[in-house]
């Protein structure tokens, strides 16, 4: 029997990052579940016969941690630990939180995509999927912060695949619109369980965390000479940010 190839998962506690793990391992992948909550990350893991790594993609330390127990080969990188912070305009925004965004969302991805790197080249087969945004690829008002880290991401995907052509590594980007977690909006304001709420109120089926990883096993599981630059996935209800059809 063939050994399982290995994909790692960053943000695997919640949300698309629990979902993707779920189904990388249902599509036959040995799956690390990496997140900084020990215990969802370990439950997540459990569930799948996969393994949990508890990384904080904003330390370089952890991150080395997380690369040492993946080991020397990897098939599969997808990069979705980050998040949204508020939702003021420019001139009320709060640097910090931008700061707190960027750091997770931009410099997490370059943080373990680097040191991923070789043991994707030494699976002879690689793909960094990283999950970005549509926030990655406009604007809208009151987003400015989110945008900004997701354009990074953005342009993180496209330079590192000019970078690496050539070689046995495909490098992906998946840019959600309005999928609706536990958690994405609650954390973006603050607990704000109303506000999270409102975000999708009135919307006929928003995209749920499994749409999104249903697309992500797709676009990792193509023949290795196929590579998806650029998926960018909404519900039929968003036809942007603000442009969202309400019952």
């Amino acid at each position: 029997m063939a050994e399982r190839l290995t994909a790692l998962v960053t943000g695997a506690s919640s949300g698309i990052g629990a979902a993707t793990a779920r189904r990388l391992a249902a599509d036959g992948f040995h799956v690390v579940c990496a997140a900084r909550r020990s215990d969802r990350v370990e439950a997540i893991a459990a569930e799948i016969g996969g393994t949990a790594v508890v990384c904080d993609v904003t330390d370089q330390e952890s991150v080395d941690a997380l690369a040492a127990a993946v080991g020397p080969e990897l098939a599969v990188l997808v990069n979705n630990a980050g998040g949204a912070v508020g939702q003021e305009p420019i001139e009320r925004t709060d640097p910090d939180a931008w700061q707190q965004m960027y750091d997770s969302n931009v410099l997490g991805t370059l943080r373990v995509t680097k040191a991923l790197l070789p043991a994707l080249r030494a699976s002879g087969a690689g793909t960094v999927l990283n999950v970005g945004s549509i926030a990655g690829h406009l604007a809208y008002e009151g987003g400015a912060g989110y945008t900004a880290a997701k354009h990074g991401v953005a342009m993180i995907t496209e330079t590192l695949r000019l970078e690496l052509n050539g070689e046995p590594v495909r490098v992906t980007e998946i840019a959600p619109g309005m999928v609706q977690t536990d958690e994405f909006s609650l954390v973006r304001f603050g607990g704000d369980k109303a506000r999270a709420d409102a975000v999708y109120e009135g919307v006929d089926e928003p995209l749920s965390a499994e749409d999104v990883a249903d697309a992500i096993s797709w676009m990792v599981t193509r023949p290795q000479h196929v590579n998806i630059d650029l998926m960018v996935i909404k519900p039929i209800a968003q036809a942007a940010p603000w442009k969202v059809a309400r019952g």
